[in-house]
Formats: structure tokens, C-alpha cells, sequence
């Protein structure tokens, strides 16, 4: 995984969202379609200018095919 330097936690989890969705080889589109929320909303968590809700991370976690702590383990190693 790419390393990022320490930022704020929604520019963290953003970066860590959008480095397993390239890994997944998903669109944003596509991500945003399996999780249910909007592209658009999607891009402002991936830019780290969304404070996401715990129904939203919980959605990412499962379109990613992670569960929600294997997702956080992502953000703190960014």
C-alpha cells in the first residue's frame, strides 16, 4: 500500500477507500453503485472533505469485500 503522511482521518480513509477500489479495479462509479450511495459522494470521501456516517463506512467496508475493521487497519497504515 502506498504510503501517504499523516493527515487528517477523513483524508486518511479516503485515501485508503480509493487505494483498495484501484486495487479491486472498481470505478468510482462502480463502488458507488455496490454501496449505494452517489458518485459524487463517493469522490468527496476519496478527496477526504466527507465526515462519513457509521451506515455509510459500514456500506464501503461491504463494497470493497472488507469488513469495517479490516478497512480502519487500512487507514492507520496510510
Amino acid at each position: 500500500m502506498k504510503k501517504q503522511k499523516k493527515g487528517d482521518v477523513r483524508e486518511r480513509f479516503g485515501f485508503a477507500v480509493k487505494v483498495r477500489r484501484e486495487e479491486l479495479k472498481l470505478t468510482q462509479e462502480d463502488l458507488a453503485d455496490k454501496a449505494g450511495i452517489h458518485r459524487t459522494y463517493l469522490s468527496d470521501v476519496e478527496r477526504g472533505s466527507r465526515n462519513l456516517s457509521l451506515i455509510n463506512i459500514e456500506r464501503l467496508a461491504a463494497a470493497l469485500a472488507m469488513s469495517m475493521s479490516e478497512l480502519f487497519r487500512l487507514v492507520e497504515r496510510s
